[in-house]
């Protein structure tokens, strides 16, 4: 692909692609709960630029309130949810382990490769900004569920699955210039519901096991059923 060819919104896209996807190797290199809240809360403004820039390059003005709600929902009010309940969970000093980092971080990059591999064949079909921006939204999909599967924390966990979402809207944002705007409102509505929901059950979780640490929630499941079993 020559750079030279492409005009100046393209490059533009292509930029913002390569920070979001940035952004999602810092969640997975991330093991402070605080700044892990911080990168999503910068990916949701990176999202809210992409859907201003769409806005503006395809005249549709209402991609500028999506290009707001994001701003308010994912860069502003749910990192700030998040940040308040860590604080008064007192999570805010703890560092979480991460058994493998290096090999985490060679996986992530082992599934960008793949996710490139399988953008391949868009290339017959549309332009190549296109099949780079596909390729970077599957990547920042699998990258949130990596980020899932290697994280013992529950708010880390609920962080890929919010992360995994902004994958998912920056592909229809990009690819197809956006979604209809009643269905953007019941995924920016469904967003926060899930994010409040999440912070009711940290709290509950919290008050009756004093940890977040899903593995101590699994073992504590096994010992319930020993227990029937006996």
């Amino acid at each position: 692909m020559n750079l030279q060819n492409l005009t100046h919104y393209e490059q533009a896209i292509l930029v913002l692609s390569a920070l979001i996807l940035y952004t999602s190797f810092g969640l997975l290199a991330q093991t402070r709960l605080l700044n892990l809240i911080n990168i999503f809360a910068w990916q949701g403004a990176l999202l809210a630029a992409t859907a201003s820039l769409v806005a503006f390059i395809s005249d549709q003005p209402h991609l500028y309130i999506s290009a707001l709600l994001t701003l308010l929902l994912k860069a502003l009010l749910i990192p700030w949810m998040l940040r308040y309940q860590v604080l008064e969970l007192n999570l805010h000093h703890e560092v979480e382990k991460l058994i493998y980092p290096t090999l985490t971080l060679l996986g992530g990059v082992a599934v960008v490769t793949f996710c490139y591999y399988v953008a391949i064949p868009i290339e017959n079909l549309s332009t190549s900004i296109t099949r780079n921006t596909i390729a970077v939204s599957l990547s920042n999909v699998l990258l949130s569920m990596l980020l899932i599967i290697s994280r013992r924390q529950a708010v880390s966990q609920v962080v890929g699955f919010m992360a995994m979402e902004n994958g998912l809207f920056f592909s229809a944002l990009v690819a197809t210039y956006g979604m209809p705007m009643v269905v953007e409102l019941g995924i920016a509505f469904d967003v926060l519901v899930a994010a409040v929901l999440f912070g009711v059950f940290f709290f509950h979780i919290r008050e009756n096991l004093d940890s977040l640490d899903v593995d101590r929630m699994n073992r504590l499941t096994e010992a319930e059923e020993s227990n029937q079993l006996d």
